[in-house]
C-alpha cells in the first residue's frame, strides 16, 4: 500500500511537469479522441429525453472509468509501469499550460489593439460570441475563463486522482468534457445534456472549493479574496464556477460577472467582486495567469500530501488492528 501511494504522487508530479513543459499536443491529444468517441455515440442515442442523455453519459463517463480500471489493474504489480501510467493520465487530463498560453495570446492580440486576433482566438478558451464583444469585455472573459478553467482542467482533476487514482484522474476529464459538449442549455442538449450537467456539478464540486481556497492562499489580495468568495461566489448561476471567479476576482482586484453573449443568447449575471473591483484590465490576463499557476502548483502539493497521509493512516489503523 505504501508503494502504491508513493507511486501515485511520482507519476502526479511528473504529469504535472511534463503538462508544464509541454503542454496539449496540438494532434492526437486523447482528450479529443474522447470527445471524437462521444460524439459518435450521441449520433446513435441521441433523442429529446434525459432518459437518453443518463445512458449516453453512463456509457462514456462509465466506459472510461471501466477501462481505466482495468489498465490499473493490469500494472499495478510493477511500480515502474504504475508510476508511468500515472503520469500519462496525469499529463492527458491537465490543460494548466494550454490555458495560460492561450489566454496570454489573446491578451497579446488585446495589448496591441488587435481586436480581430483576440476575436479569433477567444473561442479557444471559452464559448462567448467574440463579434459581440469589445476588448474590455473579451480582457474580462478571459479572466473568467483562466479562473474557471483552473477549477475544470487542473484541481478538480488532481483532487479526483488522488481519491480514485487513475480512474478518478480520467473519470473526471471525461464527465467535464461531456458538459462542456452535451451540458449547456441549447434547444437540443436541454434534456439529453441534463444528466451530463448535472454530474459535472458533483464531480466538479470538491475541486472548485480547494481553487478558491487555494486562490485565497495564493491571490496577492488575500482578504479580498476571501470576502468576494463569500458574499458572491453563491450568486452565479453555476455552483462550481461562482466560487473560484468570486475568488480570483477579489484576489485581483476586479470585477467579473454581467451581461454575457453565448451564440446569440444574452446573460446577465450578477457581478463579483462589484463592491471593491475595478473593471478588468489587458495586464489583469496576465495576472490571472500567474494566480492560476500557483494555485495548481499548490493544489498538486495538497492533493499528493492528502493522498500520502490518507494512506498512513490506513496502514496505521491495520497495524493496530493486528496486535
Amino acid at each position: 500500500m505504501r508503494a502504491e501511494h508513493a507511486g501515485y504522487a511520482c507519476g502526479a508530479a511528473l504529469g504535472f511537469l511534463g503538462d508544464l513543459v509541454a503542454g496539449d499536443p496540438r494532434r492526437g491529444h486523447p482528450v479529443a479522441a474522447f470527445g471524437r468517441a462521444a460524439a459518435a455515440v450521441e449520433r446513435r442515442l441521441w433523442r429529446d429525453d434525459r432518459g437518453r442523455g443518463a445512458l449516453h453519459t453512463a456509457l462514456c463517463a462509465g466506459g472510461t472509468a471501466a477501462g481505466a480500471a482495468l489498465l490499473n489493474r493490469a500494472v499495478r504489480r510493477s511500480p515502474a509501469a504504475s508510476v508511468a501510467l500515472t503520469a500519462a493520465a496525469t499529463w492527458a487530463v491537465l490543460g494548466g499550460t494550454s490555458l495560460g498560453r492561450e489566454a496570454r495570446a489573446v491578451g497579446g492580440a488585446l495589448a496591441v489593439g488587435d481586436l480581430d486576433v483576440a476575436r479569433e482566438r477567444l473561442p479557444h478558451l471559452c464559448g462567448r460570441d467574440p463579434q459581440a464583444l469589445d476588448g474590455q469585455q473579451m480582457a474580462r472573459a478571459v479572466v473568467e475563463s483562466v479562473a474557471e478553467n483552473t477549477s475544470d482542467a487542473v484541481v478538480g482533476a488532481l483532487v479526483w486522482g488522488a481519491v480514485a487514482g487513475v480512474p478518478g484522474l480520467l473519470a473526471f476529464r471525461a464527465v467535464n468534457t461531456l458538459d462542456a459538449m452535451v451540458g449547456h442549455t441549447s434547444p437540443r442538449y436541454r434534456r439529453f445534456g441534463w444528466a451530463s450537467a448535472r454530474l459535472d456539478d458533483v464531480a466538479g464540486f470538491p475541486g472548485s472549493r480547494l481553487t478558491a481556497a487555494l486562490a485565497v492562499l495564493a491571490g496577492p489580495d488575500r482578504r479580498g479574496a476571501w470576502r468576494a468568495w463569500q458574499q458572491d461566489g453563491a450568486s452565479h448561476p453555476s455552483p462550481n464556477a461562482g466560487p473560484v471567479e468570486a475568488a480570483f476576482a477579489g484576489a485581483l482586484g476586479v470585477r467579473l460577472g454581467g451581461t454575457l453573449a453565448y451564440g446569440g443568447r444574452v446573460e446577465h449575471r450578477p457581478v463579483l467582486n462589484g463592491g471593491t473591483g475595478r473593471p478588468v484590465a489587458v495586464a489583469d490576463i496576465d495576472r490571472a495567469v500567474r494566480l492560476s499557476r500557483r494555485v495548481s502548483a499548490l493544489a498538486l502539493a495538497a492533493t499528493v500530501t492528502g493522498r500520502l497521509t490518507a494512506g498512513a493512516l490506513r496502514r496505521s489503523r491495520t497495524a493496530g488492528r493486528s496486535k
